[in-house]
């Protein structure tokens, strides 16, 4: 009897948050092999992407350290591998760093996914799905964002976003490979961002630092748990495609007020001493998609975990983990 070859998945950004807790759940199900790549940069703590890259290894990750700007190991990882899907959630990740240091963005985000793009053109991948962003809707009218709405990206990093979008959009026409943007909208969870709000705010609280609260927190921002995005992504492996190019947003689809998350974690850590700043121009004032178009096409209802239970699993985690942070 012919043994079933598993499915090869590629990972990119495999110690970043998403990819991390993409590549966990993959390998949990023992259905494919996963090979993962990162280049380990230095934006935020660089002790826990090693301590999230230490998880995987003992789940049996193969791993490998490359920079997507660096097309020839690209190419030589491809060739050994024959990958038949491939997620890329390699990215220089920030908004407000984008203006620090714009280059890194177009190096990581613009150059790095044309390079994975004419790799992935000489072999046969299946699916290359890629992260795109709620970002590059911009600040505008109406509310929920569709798939099918205005974009108007207002800095460098939505900008990197969308023009993966139109580049991956545009030479799907020419490939047998099938593309997937995912828009993610403010995904959180364990294991998750330094730089982000909610692990901001707690790191901030632990190591008695002041906590920056932009507008007095007068924005409003579509809340996804990390594990209610992977589980999307999992059910986007095997569901087959007509098109050759699609776009879903990955979202709640329940914006809620920022001083509405502050309060919630307030309930099982210590506040932080909050120093009120003046909006930031980078920032949207509001984020809010609508998710119907992934349900739909996935045709079953989508499970979703409440802020609440999201909060308290986070804080939980970042207590257990806290000396990640010292």
């Amino acid at each position: 009897m012919k043994i079933k070859k598993k499915k090869k998945i590629l990972i990119t950004g495999v110690a970043g948050f998403i990819g991390f807790s993409l590549a966990k759940k993959i390998i949990e199900l023992k259905k494919y092999d996963v090979i993962g790549i990162d280049n380990l940069n230095s934006y935020y703590i660089k002790k826990l992407k090693i301590k999230r890259l230490s998880l995987l290894k003992k789940q049996k990750l193969k791993f490998y350290k490359i920079d997507l700007i660096e097309k020839n190991k690209l190419y030589n990882l491809f060739k050994k591998h024959d990958f038949d899907i491939v997620f890329n959630l390699a990215a220089q990740a920030g908004v407000r760093y984008s203006f620090e240091n714009p280059k890194s963005y177009t190096d990581s985000n613009i150059i790095g996914f044309i390079n994975l793009i004419e790799v992935t053109r000489n072999f046969k991948i299946d699916k290359l799905i890629f992260a795109s962003s709620s970002s590059i809707y911009g600040d505008q009218n109406p509310f929920p964002k569709t798939e099918n709405s205005d974009v108007n990206p207002i800095n460098l990093y939505s900008l990197s976003k969308l023009s993966n979008e139109q580049f991956a959009k545009s030479i799907s026409k020419k490939l047998n490979t099938k593309m997937i943007g995912l828009r993610f909208f403010t995904i959180y969870g364990p294991w998750g961002r330094p730089d982000m709000m909610i692990l901001k705010y707690l790191i901030a609280a632990y190591k008695k630092l002041s906590f920056p609260l932009f507008n007095n927190g007068d924005h409003y921002r579509d809340f996804t748990y990390i594990d209610d995005a992977i589980n999307l992504c999992i059910s986007l492996l095997n569901k087959k495609t007509r098109k050759k190019f699609e776009i879903f947003n990955i979202c709640s689809s329940k914006p809620l007020h920022i001083t509405k998350i502050l309060k919630e974690i307030d309930k099982y850590s210590p506040k932080p001493l909050i120093i009120n700043k003046p909006r930031d121009k980078a920032d949207v004032y509001k984020t809010y998609g609508d998710n119907k178009k992934i349900r739909n096409f996935l045709g079953k209802k989508i499970l979703l975990t409440s802020y609440k239970h999201g909060v308290k699993n986070t804080c939980d985690w970042f207590f257990r983990n806290k000396k990640i942070f010292t």
